[in-house]
C-alpha cells in the first residue's frame, strides 16, 4: 500500500492498480492549494464522516472518474441521490472489495452535512490488502473500541488524528497506539487551522520518549506498507 497525505484528513491510497480516496478536502484547504482534483482518479472514496473538512470534493471527484462511494448507510444514501454509485455499511460489517477488504469500525465524534442533514453515525475503517493491515480513525476521540481491533488485525500502521480540540491530541493518540498494539503511526488532521494548530516536534518527541513512532509529512508526501 502506498499512501500518500494530500492534507488535513485526505488521503490516497495505492493498492495494485486500484486508487482509493479517503475524505476528500482539497479545493477548499489552504494546505492542499498545489493539488488539482483533475490528476485524481479515484476508483473509490472512502468517507468517515460528513461533515465538510471531509467531504466537501466527493461529488466532483465522484463524477469525474465514476467512483464509488463508500461510507455508513446514510452518507452513501446521501450522495446516491445525487445520481453516484455508493456501497453503504455500518459499524462492524466488513465487505470484499476489488482492492481487498474493509472493515467499518466506530469513531467518537459527531457527523452532519453542511447543510445540517443527517450524516449517519461517524466510524473509521481497517483495511486489509497483499498482507497488510491499514487503519484509518477518522475524527475521533480516545475510544476503548480500539482495543477490539488488535483482536482481529495486527496493524501495519496506524493513521490517527493529533490535532486536539476535535479529536484526539497526539497524548492520547500515544494511549492509542497502546490500545491498537501498533507503534507505527501516521498522525493527521493538524495545523490546517488555529483552533488545531499543534507543536509537530513535541509531538514526535514525545512518542519516540515511549518508544513509538510518531510519522508526520506534508501534503503529497508519501509511505509505504
Amino acid at each position: 500500500m502506498k499512501i500518500t497525505f494530500l492534507g488535513h484528513a485526505t488521503l490516497e491510497i495505492k493498492i495494485n492498480e486500484y486508487s482509493i480516496i479517503v475524505d476528500p478536502f482539497i479545493s477548499g484547504n489552504p494546505m492542499a492549494s498545489e493539488i488539482n482534483l483533475d490528476d485524481l482518479k479515484p476508483d473509490f472514496i472512502l468517507i468517515t464522516h460528513a461533515h465538510q473538512d471531509h467531504t466537501l470534493d466527493v461529488e466532483k471527484l465522484a463524477k469525474q472518474n465514476d467512483s464509488v462511494i463508500v461510507s455508513n448507510f446514510e452518507i452513501v444514501n446521501h450522495f446516491q441521490n445525487k445520481g453516484l454509485k455508493g456501497h453503504p455499511m455500518n459499524h462492524g460489517g466488513k465487505w470484499d472489495f476489488d482492492f481487498g477488504e474493509v472493515k467499518y469500525v466506530n469513531a467518537i465524534h459527531t457527523s452532519t452535512f453542511p447543510d445540517g442533514s443527517n450524516g449517519g453515525q461517524p466510524g473509521g475503517f481497517i483495511i486489509s490488502a497483499n498482507n497488510k493491515s491499514l487503519y484509518i480513525a477518522g475524527d475521533t476521540a480516545l475510544t476503548y473500541d480500539m482495543k477490539l481491533i488488535p483482536l482481529q488485525y495486527k496493524l501495519d500502521l496506524a493513521i490517527l488524528p493529533i490535532g486536539d480540540n476535535f479529536t484526539m491530541g497526539y497524548k492520547d493518540a500515544i494511549i492509542a497506539s497502546d490500545f491498537l498494539k501498533c507503534n507505527k503511526i501516521l498522525g493527521y488532521h493538524f495545523d490546517t487551522f488555529g483552533l488545531i494548530e499543534i507543536d509537530q516536534a513535541k509531538a514526535i518527541d514525545e512518542f519516540k520518549r515511549v518508544k513509538k513512532e510518531l510519522i508526520i509529512i506534508k501534503p503529497m508526501e508519501h509511505i509505504t506498507i
